[in-house]
């Protein structure tokens, strides 16, 4: 027959690929290229010549056909479509399938009379490739033009019908699901993947015939939020490979991190399809950029997660990431061979499975044999045993040993189920399950396969695919929701070295909507149980509130609660109330001590012995006074100003034991009357006393009759209106303010809050202390003006000599009260210093005012009393003579001494 020329084909033998050239010249897998081929690019005559040959495809023979796609190879190195055979994940998953039809097509309640077929594909793990494969699939649905082939005799060829694939299992890889999905949708071909977890296949509008029986990245991204959380950790890094699995994979866990908050993103890094050497190398020092967020959240095929283990090795990072790795890891040990200590304490999540005894029986007894209908065992077996088969022609390396054939899985080498066997067979049981109710409604009491169900129509088949219900090959159930998702359950695995007799994968949890961890059994680097810390900053110490960096809501500095302030949240410190101050690890406020000035205390001490020898002495002398009152130095005094003199002296001492008292209303009161009163009764007598030398003397000069107002009853009422000026204010004031007591908060207020102490103290502030002291320092400045204007009169006629020494002194000491006083205002001490300072200055005027003009007389009484006579009486007008002598004998000899050394000096002029 005659046709148009076909392409030609090559085979590779260690593969057994076909790849097709020419239309062009060129072999490209994409989008164009392909469409290209399926519409217009390929004769039917050349589709014709090709249908029975597929040497890179496995025919199981059926009056159904099923079709599959395994990663039976790696991805291939340096532009080559494969690569080396990968055993479990793909030899075994193929081999779960075979097992299935097995199982499938020996029992008789199960699509009895009616066999499945299968074409079983190999997607060498890469999308692109995996797509060219599956246009095997629809052949049989492309309508082929053959009016122009004519067969050598004129005759039209006869095209034997190319076989009807109407549903696929597969693939295993998100990105080449998806690749083929886009395909097979266009044709109603339904496709039930046992590995894809990509959550974008979840688009039920783009990817409607596709379904799954393992749960999506959605439900996984989900736990993995629940075992970070669980874990106490909220900063993290991401690592995804590129492609459909792992950024979906990843973007699944940061949007479901952020609705859930808490849980903070350090990085998320990409890895290349294509990485170039030393890209792993580089992603651990990014990552190392935020050492902080040891967990590592990884989304990545196994060569990926081998190569990233590989690179923290190298860099000595061995114990400082905590991996928590999605399914592609789940619990392989591939992953981690050789970086089992860099592995060690790895969470691990996959779908929940359990291994297939059944399954287990039937690999373990595959060989050469009886096993032909495997195209690929024998490299398996080449690879699974490290030995070499002899091949026609083919020499073989003298460093691998002969493979004999008599090898067995499990007793020459190490054998460990997949773990994802058990879906492959729930997803070739759910074809199945699906297309036994199509024939029962379809068929009903029909042997095999009827008209209705040939072809079999892909969107009914569909449909009964959602329906099904059913217990799977680990005894739970198999379904599917309205997008085509199996229930998420989840088993959570650690990897551990430590205290365990075999290192290896452990079962730590479960996932099921909710998480059960089970933290006893969780150990990390070295055998310890402790949980590993992976956040930004660690929480702050009570006291302290956390600052916020701007634009990672995980990240905070710590700020302590400093002065008064206490930690009112965990991110706002507020002020103690004035009447407290904070605990010591400032949580909390707490009552400020409230003192007073204490009896023992030595600001008290000095006052009040200051004030016990003065009220003595004061005791003494008016004592004196009252026994030899009828002598002439007590009556030359003026008795009756000097008991009143003494007793405003006595209460001066006295106020000094109310200062030092505890405050209350009536030592407050008494602290107002007293502290101006006694001051005001001393120097009240003594002006009168001055005025009354200074107008006597002063008179005299003018006139030989006696001044008014000299007698002891004028002195006397002279004295108490004096002293009942302070009276009426101190009067007034209890009435405008009665007295009571208070709390300064603010005068024993130190940095340091320890430190703080409420005041017990009377409601005398500073300003209403002078206001009180005032009019007493009137009456002592104008009765020391009197003692100056008198300081001419003799000594041997009054007191007003005695009476000016006591008031300089008096003033010095005042003088010297006002700095220290005022300058320790802002002293913590302040009540000690000032109230100690006002008392012994007090103190100090009285004894002056004591010592001056009463102790000399008392001297004389006790001591000398020859001198305590009475003199020879003279009238008022004799004693202003004498004084007017006195004064002017004094001026003559002043003059005559400056005369002298006028004499003195002028012959030294004359010279």
């Amino acid at each position: 027959m005659t046709s148009k020329s076909p392409p030609s084909l090559h085979y590779h033998h260690q593969y057994g690929m076909v790849w097709p050239f020419g239309w062009g010249g060129c072999h490209s897998t994409t989008w164009p290229r392909l469409l290209w081929m399926l519409c217009v690019g390929m004769s039917p005559g050349s589709w014709a010549s090709h249908q029975h040959f597929h040497p890179h495809s496995i025919k199981i023979p059926g009056d159904i056909t099923l079709g599959g796609l395994f990663p039976i190879h790696a991805r291939g190195p340096h532009g080559l479509p494969c690569g080396e055979i990968k055993k479990e994940k793909g030899i075994h998953r193929m081999e779960a399938m075979l097992y299935a039809l097995d199982q499938i097509n020996s029992d008789p309640e199960l699509l009895p009379n009616i066999t499945l077929g299968a074409r079983i594909l190999d997607t060498c793990s890469r999308d692109t490739y995996a797509l060219e494969q599956s246009l095997t699939f629809v052949q049989a649905l492309i309508q082929k033009d053959t009016s122009d082939i004519r067969c050598s005799n004129g005759e039209p060829p006869i095209i034997r019908k190319p076989e009807r694939v109407i549903g696929v299992i597969g693939a295993s890889a998100s990105s080449v699901s998806i690749m083929v999905a886009n395909v097979l949708r266009l044709f109603e071909i339904p496709q039930i993947s046992y590995a894809s977890t990509a959550p974008e296949l979840s688009d039920n509008n783009r990817y409607d015939f596709f379904s799954r029986v393992v749960p999506p990245d959605s439900y996984q991204a989900q736990a993995m939020v629940d075992i970070v959380k669980a874990m106490g950790w909220n900063y993290v890094s991401t690592l995804a490979s590129e492609g459909s699995y792992g950024e979906s994979g990843v973007d699944s866990f940061q949007q479901i991190s952020r609705e859930a908050g808490g849980l903070c993103i350090a990085q998320s890094l990409k890895i290349p399809r294509e990485p170039k050497p030393g890209e792993f190398d580089k992603i651990i020092k990014r990552l190392m950029e935020t050492s902080n967020a040891r967990g590592v959240i990884i989304f990545a095929n196994e060569d990926d997660i081998k190569r990233v283990l590989e690179a923290a090795k190298r860099a000595n990072l061995t114990g400082h990431f905590l991996f928590v790795g999605s399914d592609s890891w789940g619990a392989k040990s591939s992953p981690i061979l050789d970086q089992e200590d860099v592995a060690e304490g790895a969470v691990t999540i996959l779908p929940k499975r359990a291994s297939i005894e059944g399954f287990d029986q039937y690999f373990t007894s595959r060989s050469l044999e009886n096993n032909r209908r495997n195209i690929w065992f024998a490299e398996f077996w080449e690879d699974d045993f490290r030995c070499k088969l002899t091949r026609p022609g083919i020499k073989i390396d003298s460093e691998k040993k002969k493979c004999t054939g008599e090898e067995r899985i499990n007793r020459d080498t190490a054998y460990e189920q997949e773990g994802k066997v058990q879906f492959v067979i729930d997803a070739v049981y759910a074809m199945a399950h699906a297309l036994h109710s199509m024939h029962l409604d379809l068929c009903p009491g029909a042997m095999g396969v009827c008209d209705k169900m040939d072809p079999v129509e892909g969107r009914l088949l569909l449909n009964y695919i959602r329906s099904v219900n059913f217990n799977g090959s680990a005894g739970t159930g198999v379904l599917f929701n309205e997008n085509g998702d199996a229930p998420g359950r989840y088993d959570i695995f650690q990897y551990q070295m430590s205290n365990t007799t075999i290192p290896g994968y452990r079962v730590i949890g479960q996932w099921t909507n909710n998480l059960r961890l089970n933290m006893e059994e969780m150990q990390w680097s070295g055998g310890d149980r402790q949980i590993p810390d992976s956040v930004c900053s660690f929480p702050c110490n009570p006291g302290e509130r956390k600052k916020m960096v701007k634009g990672v809501p995980c990240c905070w500095h710590c700020e302590l609660c400093d002065g008064y302030q206490y930690q009112q949240d965990e991110m706002t410190c507020e002020t103690c109330p004035f009447n407290m101050r904070p605990t010591p690890n400032r949580t909390s406020c707490r009552s400020t001590p409230i003192i007073k000035l204490e009896w023992h205390s030595p600001w008290a001490i000095i006052p009040v012995f200051l004030a016990i020898l003065g009220i003595l002495a004061t005791s003494f002398v008016v004592i004196t006074f009252i026994r030899f009152n009828d002598t002439p130095i007590v009556r030359a005094s003026g008795r009756e100003l000097s008991y009143v003199l003494l007793t405003g002296i006595f209460l001066i001492y006295l106020i000094t034991f109310l200062m030092i008292a505890e405050p209350g209303a009536v030592v407050c009161a008494f602290r107002r009357l007293l502290l101006g009163l006694g001051m005001a009764i001393t120097y009240s007598a003594m002006l009168t006393k001055t005025n009354r030398i200074y107008r006597i003397f002063e008179q005299g000069k003018k006139s030989v009759s006696p001044p008014k107002f000299i007698s002891p009853t004028s002195q006397l009422a002279i004295t108490f209106i004096l002293m009942s000026v302070q009276l009426l204010g101190v009067f007034v004031w209890f009435a405008v303010i009665p007295p009571h007591t208070i709390i300064d908060y603010e005068e024993q207020r130190p940095p340091n809050p320890e430190m703080a102490r409420g005041v017990l103290k009377c409601d005398m502030s500073d300003l209403s202390l002078i206001c009180c002291l005032s009019y007493s320092i009137v009456l002592m400045v104008t009765c020391t003006v009197y003692a100056v204007k008198s300081r001419g009169v003799p000594e041997t006629f009054n007191e007003a000599k005695p009476i000016g020494f006591t008031m300089y002194t008096t003033c010095i000491v005042w003088l010297a009260f006002v700095p220290i006083f005022f300058g320790t205002a802002q002293s913590t001490e302040k009540m000690f210093i000032q109230t100690t300072t006002l008392t012994v200055s007090m103190s100090l005027s009285a004894s002056v005012s004591l010592g001056m003009l009463y102790i000399p007389k008392v001297y004389v009484i006790i001591f000398h009393p020859e001198q305590n006579v009475q003199k020879r009486k003279r009238s008022f007008k004799a004693v202003v003579q004498a004084a007017t002598m006195s004064t002017r004998l004094s001026q003559k000899s002043n003059d005559k001494q400056n005369g002298e050394t006028q004499n003195k000096i002028e012959p030294d002029r004359t010279q």
